[in-house]
């Protein structure tokens, strides 16, 4: 137990410096081993309380800077749509929900080192859309940022911005996700215990990654992180 603990801070520390680098990945990066080690339903517990954390740090910075018609267009929906990921989350057999976690972050990992984007701007149409799609995935898998990174990389707003949008995205959809789980009965005590104790390390990862962002090649650290998004969903695959 005790060599799980320690391997769960590792990757848990890992992802927390890889987000405070890129400003996105952590979920992506802990969750196919969490659920592999942990069970899905804590795995996702752990990575949206995880985020949540990191999310409302960066909040205040973020908040005067999103765009408030795109992100108002992508949340709303994901919000509605979070629950339903939950059900699937607590009521699939949980190695199929492991499968899934792992192959929802390979897709992801290999549509961001592809340079895939979405062609044209954002519209409301889609937004809609696509939030809904992105709050069953959240719910069900933790993994809801990639497909709004290659969403949002479309717009004309500038990287300051569409690291703000992606702050306040994951922060309200994380927190409708937890109230969700919490609701239905899947976070429990002990499951929020070690979420808990995950936290610290996760921040202070996140933080001195943060502290770098700026001072390396961004191509060099966004390759990096999504190399380990792809390693640890292939590992979550095969284990």
């Amino acid at each position: 137990m005790e060599m799980q603990h320690l391997l769960v801070v590792g990757v848990v520390t890992l992802a927390g410096f890889m987000r405070g680098i890129t400003g996105f990945g952590g979920a992506a990066l802990m969750a196919p081993l969490l659920s592999a080690m942990l069970g899905p339903v804590q795995a996702v517990v752990t990575a949206l309380t995880l985020e949540t954390a990191a999310a409302l740090i960066m909040f205040p910075d973020a908040w005067p800077r999103f765009n408030r018609r795109v992100l108002l267009y992508l949340t709303i929906p994901a919000c509605v749509t979070v629950p339903i990921g939950g059900y699937l989350l607590v009521n699939v057999d949980a190695f199929i929900m492991r499968k899934v976690i792992a192959g929802v972050v390979v897709v992801f990992a290999l549509a961001l080192f592809s340079g895939l984007r979405y062609s044209r701007a954002p519209r409301p149409a889609t937004s809609l859309a696509l939030g809904s799609i992105v709050g069953v995935l959240l719910g069900a898998t933790s993994v809801g940022a990639p497909p709004v990174i290659l969403y949002l990389l479309a717009s004309s707003d500038s990287h300051t911005v569409i690291r703000a949008n992606l702050t306040v995205f994951v922060t309200a959809i994380s927190v409708i996700g937890l109230i969700m789980l919490s609701a239905i009965g899947a976070i429990t005590v002990p499951v929020a215990a070690d979420a808990g104790v995950a936290v610290i390390p996760f921040l202070i990862a996140t933080w001195l990654g943060g502290k770098l962002f700026g001072k390396m090649n961004e191509l060099v650290a966004r390759r990096t992180a999504l190399s380990l998004m792809l390693f640890m969903g292939l590992i979550g695959l095969l284990v």
